[in-house]
Parts: C-alpha cells; structure tokens; sequence
C-alpha cells in the first residue's frame, strides 16, 4: 500500500481541503492517477487521513506560479521557499494533485 508523508504543519490544510496539490522530487514521481494513498505525518508517521490522485505532472521550479501558490494555500514567496529549503539545488519536480477521501 503507497503511503506520502506531510510536515505536520500541513496537516490541517489537507484535512480542510485548502491544500489540493503536493510537489515533490522525482523519488517521489511514481504516484499513479486514480490511486488511493495513506497519509501520514513525516515527523512520527502518524496516520490522519487517504487521499485519492488526482494528477502528476513535472514542473521545472522557474515555472511554479500563482496557481500552485493557491493549490498549496500559501503565496508564490512562501512556496519558493518552502521548495527551496526541502529540496536544495532540485530544480525539476511533480506536481501531484490529489482529493481526500
């Protein structure tokens, strides 16, 4: 069974339905559309939720807009950032868009 873990400080966003698409490194390209994933947090891998796939498209980072900003509900600076510091020097990733369930 696929699992994706979050920081926990996404966790509400995800459960509420503000945060709709997830984009990760190439390790973690190999989600399929239409599959069903468990959620945990990546600080103790505790369980809150499934979620269903929805899309994963590659994305290069020069190419992040103000859409993604919005689907990851936080502004396109905050985004950068937040990319910046998990995935350092990674300039190609996937944009993984998913629903709970």
């Amino acid at each position: 069974m696929d699992k994706i873990t979050f920081f926990e400080r996404f966790e509400a966003d995800i459960l509420s339905g503000v945060k709709t698409i997830t984009i990760r490194d190439e390790a973690e390209s190999h989600f399929k559309p239409g599959s069903e994933v468990d959620v945990a947090t990546f600080e103790d891998n505790r369980h809150f939720c499934r979620i269903k796939i929805k899309s994963v498209e590659p994305i290069s980072f020069a190419n992040l807009n103000e859409r993604h900003a919005l689907q990851e509900n936080m502004t396109l600076t905050q985004l950068r950032q937040v990319i910046t510091d998990i995935y350092p020097g990674i300039t190609h990733f996937f944009v993984i868009s998913f629903v709970v369930i």
